[in-house]
């Protein structure tokens, strides 16, 4: 219990009363003791170790490169095919591991009914990664 011993002043104590904080304190570290050995676990598990040699990310899959012109037309890394040879090339290519990722590039007046037949076609064969490329905006 603070106390102010003599004075006629009535204005309040400049000293700081420690007496919560140190309760405060003490009831946490009671808290932490109690909770800390619960933490440890006590069944113990055999976990798998990385290996390095085996990652996929070594292997380097080409992707696809699909240009479709206004009028389109397709051409599956710069060689024209028809639509019946894309949906076939996406089937022979959705059964690889890792799987190639479909670039599709489109010029700008290319009707989208076009680009969402191909996506389609695309995930009917199965496949998964799809891309979009586009050329970088003008700096200025």
């Amino acid at each position: 219990m603070a106390m102010s011993t003599g004075g006629n002043s009535g204005g309040p104590m400049s000293e700081i009363n420690v007496t919560p904080l140190v309760d405060v304190m003490l009831v946490l570290l009671i808290i932490f003791m109690i909770t800390a050995p619960l933490m440890s676990h006590s069944i113990t598990i055999d976990l798998p170790t990385a290996n390095p040699k085996t990652k996929d990310a070594e292997v380097v899959v080409p992707p696809l490169d699909l240009a479709v012109k206004p009028d389109g037309s397709l051409y599956l890394n710069d060689h024209p095919v028809t639509d019946a040879e894309l949906r076939a090339q996406f089937a022979v290519d959705a059964q690889k591991t890792p799987q190639p990722e479909l670039q599709i590039r489109a010029d700008k007046t290319t009707e989208f009914k076009i680009v969402k037949k191909i996506i389609g076609d695309a995930k009917d064969s199965g496949m998964v990664h799809v891309g979009f490329m586009t050329t970088d905006a003008p700096k200025g």
